[in-house]
């Protein structure tokens, strides 16, 4: 690298340009949620072709007096006037007070609690924070102490939501610096790390905005991206610059002065990018597969957030193989220089034991019950998850302190925990003007266990069209609250279908939520074998080995496994007391997966190639898992306290779907490190002996060479070799994006025979439809 200073300005003047040009175009993050080929889908479309009103967002203002009665005349007038003004709020479309005597029970019985509907024009997507603060600014000035005022409902949530990744990110970074301080003695060398991640991660999060453009993108993108990015990157740039200093301090560079130490300096950086830089690419490599394998669930709105953390892992990637090595140019000597402690032993001629020369003599020692002792600890900790419950956790479980959990709890107190979890029938009539269908449904649904209410049906103005809310006994996570949807599409539904001839489908975010953990749990063993099968397929190109790969694999399953099994204890089952029990949330395993499954590939690559060149040069196994452990124990370990750390601080956020994912995250990460690469893979790597790197000739002439440790010989194959190396590269290519765009496009195909039935002209989808008030007129 000629000139080192260019390439830091470079990046530098990528840095700011991308960062200007995000600010000037602006981001298009959008919450675009679709579950196509579902009952609940099928509702909103029909839905919201037939029922325009129920089109755009919906939030509710509940009402407590806690001195009297809602009807009490000054608490009356106080409310009133407070929903007339808020009437002319800007994209508010409607306003059902709760004294309206057209729609159904608004009040309690006790007449002490009771709560407005306040429709927009806009849907959940297209709702900003400024139109709602302006909506919970209005409604905060009648409260009182004879009266308290909550607001509950998506966009609520969402506006409370903090604006950009918070103290915990501050917390991350802090906690980071002070872990790579201890592990290199030296702030410059805990600094670079640092500086070459967020420099990588600023770039990155400037292209996740412009991507946000032209693909639907969550909202939580950014957070993730940053989450993900940060930790990844500073453990590239960590291990890079560990080898850095060791290559440096073994050729001597702290002895030699001028221009000898120079240039054992640029050695030592060459050397660096050509092993770790390699396996560093390689970690890198498996870390994307394992997020863009995420389209292969076929949920489009999980496309933009996959391609945002590829993206934040790509450019970390890039400034740790292109910046770090600049700016070991300039810092290089002092970066590899020896600190106090080391210089006194040096000068003394005292050699030391470490931990990790201790360590490894124990495991090979008693590899054996090394090996079972581990396996059975991340086992035991797996096998809670084979009792995991997906769902979604109400605002029930929200702090108490937030506006939407006290009107949560409120409306439960009144009405009953199932107002919160409506849920919404849609029916295509066999005649217009029919209501015998939707008569029939709701005499059948008041009949049926669980059901605690059921309104009036209502027609649309077609009249082609009915829709009926029911509401359970049970809240909206509850198990009972699921099994009773699947009872009622099980026995209730197609009993009435058979004798009306009507379609009914069940709708609602809570039947939304049920139909999204139901195709969650279908296509998770597809998603996770695609993820699995790249990734041996890629590691034993690498290494040459059938036992790496499906060592790899296991493992890492076993990771996860473990994570899963400890959330699912300490957030479902309320175990220890810290968290109220609730249900896992649906996404949670998908994405912790995605990202645990790559991190996990990183310390298997990173431990693995450097057995692996010493197994090269030595020829000696047991010899090369005991260099391999020792030259990367340490940095390891390092790193994934780093990880934590960074996963670890999100815990602080006090949203519990935060911490359910920041702890499964840390977790994983904890287990997978501390555990499974220093504990069980080199235990079972001994008991394996040399046949871990047995591998057929024939296969080895056929594909192509990647590996992770430079060759000194030049490959003098035949020269038909690397075409057909390049030909069984191509095809399996080809065949995995095949396999890719084939699952993706599976269920894109047209809807079965009930959907033929809604109506060709369809209107806006409904945004949402989660809480109460969603449908309001009971008139015919």
């Amino acid at each position: 690298m000629r000139s080192r200073g260019g390439v830091i300005v470079t990046w530098l003047l990528i840095l700011i340009a991308s960062t200007a040009a995000s600010i000037a175009v602006g981001d298009d993050y959008r919450n675009n949620f679709s579950l196509p080929n579902t009952d609940s889908e099928r509702a909103f479309e029909l839905l919201g072709a037939t029922f325009p009103d129920l089109s755009g967002a919906e939030t509710q203002i509940v009402f407590n007096a806690r001195d009297g009665q809602l009807t009490d005349p000054e608490i009356r007038t106080s409310i009133e006037t407070m929903l007339a003004e808020a009437s002319e709020l800007a994209h508010v479309s409607d306003i059902e007070s709760p004294y309206d005597e057209q729609r159904r029970q608004a009040i309690s019985d006790d007449g002490a609690i009771g709560f407005a509907s306040v429709k927009f024009n806009q849907d959940l997507g297209d709702i900003e924070t400024e139109t709602v603060e302006p909506l919970i600014a209005v409604a905060n000035e009648i409260d009182s102490d004879q009266l308290q005022v909550e607001l509950q409902g998506t966009v609520i949530q969402f506006a409370d939501a903090p604006p950009g990744p918070g103290d915990s990110t501050l917390i991350g970074v802090v906690a980071a610096a002070i872990i790579l301080l201890i592990s290199f003695g030296s702030v410059l060398a805990a600094g670079l790390p640092i500086l070459t991640a967020l420099l990588g991660l600023g770039t990155g999060s400037a292209f996740v905005v412009f991507g946000s453009r032209f693909i639907d993108t969550a909202e939580f993108s950014p957070q993730l991206t940053l989450m993900i990015g940060l930790g990844v990157g500073v453990d590239y740039a960590l291990f890079i610059l560990s080898r850095f200093r060791e290559i440096y301090r073994a050729q001597g560079g702290n002895e030699a002065e001028g221009e000898a130490q120079a240039a054992i300096k640029e050695l030592a950086i060459e050397q660096a990018m050509d092993r770790a830089g390699r396996a560093v690419v390689f970690a890198g490599i498996t870390v994307i597969i394992a997020l863009l394998g995420m389209f292969a669930l076929g949920f489009e709105f999980l496309y933009g957030v996959a391609v945002a953390a590829s993206l934040g892992v790509l450019f970390v990637l890039l400034t740790s193989l292109t910046v770090l090595p600049a700016l070991l140019h300039f810092f290089g000597a002092r970066v590899g220089r020896l600190g106090r402690r080391q210089r006194h032993q040096a000068a003394e001629g005292i050699e030391r034991r470490g931990f990790w020369q201790r360590w490894i003599a124990v495991v090979e020692r008693h590899a054996a019950i090394v090996a079972l002792i581990s396996g059975l600890l991340i086992i035991a900790l797996a096998i809670p998850a084979f009792g995991i419950f997906l769902g979604s956790s109400d605002a029930g479980n929200q702090p108490t302190s937030k506006t939407y959990r006290q009107a949560y709890d409120l409306l439960a107190k009144g009405f009953g925990p199932g107002y919160n979890a409506p849920l919404l029938i849609a029916i295509q009539l066999p005649e217009v003007d029919d209501r015998f269908p939707a008569d029939q449904l709701a005499d059948a649904l008041r009949e049926t266990e669980g059901i605690a209410s059921v309104e009036r049906p209502r027609l649309s103005p077609g009249r082609s069209t009915a829709t009926v809310t029911a509401y359970p006994t049970t809240s909206p996570q509850s198990e009972e609250t699921t099994e009773l949807v699947k009872f009622l599409r099980r026995d209730v539904i197609p009993s009435v279908e058979a004798t009306t001839g009507a379609t009914i489908y069940i709708g609602g975010a809570t039947a939304g939520d049920i139909d999204f953990a139901k195709v969650v749990v279908e296509k998770l063993p597809v998603f996770i074998g695609i993820v699995v099968l790249l990734s041996a397929l890629l590691l034993m190109v690498v290494f040459r080995s059938f036992v790496i790969p499906i060592q790899a694999a296991v493992m890492n399953l076993m990771s996860i496994g473990a994570a899963m099994g400890f959330v699912t204890l300490l957030f479902q089952e309320g175990t220890f007391g810290l968290i109220p029990p609730g249900p896992i949330e649906v996404f949670v395993p998908i994405m912790v997966f995605a990202i645990v499954f790559g991190l996990s590939m990183d310390y298997e690559v990173f431990l693995v190639s450097r057995i692996h060149e010493e197994w090269l040069h030595t020829g000696d196994h047991s010899e090369a898992i005991r260099r391999g452990l020792i030259g990367t124990g340490r940095v390891i370990t390092a790193a994934a306290f780093v990880m934590v750390a960074v996963f670890g601080s999100f815990i602080l956020g006090g949203e519990r779907i935060i911490q359910l994912f920041g702890t499964a995250l840390a977790v994983a990460v904890a287990i997978d490190a501390l555990v499974i690469r220093v504990v069980l893979l080199p235990a079972v790597l001994e008991l394996i002996g040399p046949a871990t790197w047995a591998f057929p000739a024939w296969l080895d002439r056929l594909l192509p060479t990647l590996a992770v440790e430079p060759h000194e010989e030049v490959d003098e194959r035949e020269p038909w070799g690397w075409r057909i190396r390049a030909f069984w590269a191509t095809l399996l290519a080809l065949l995995i994006a095949g396999g890719i765009v084939w699952i993706v496009l599976a269920d894109e195909d047209e809807d079965d025979e009930k959907t033929v039935k809604v109506l060709a002209e369809r209107g806006t989808v409904i945004a949402e439809t989660s809480a109460p008030g969603s449908i309001v007129d009971p008139s015919q």
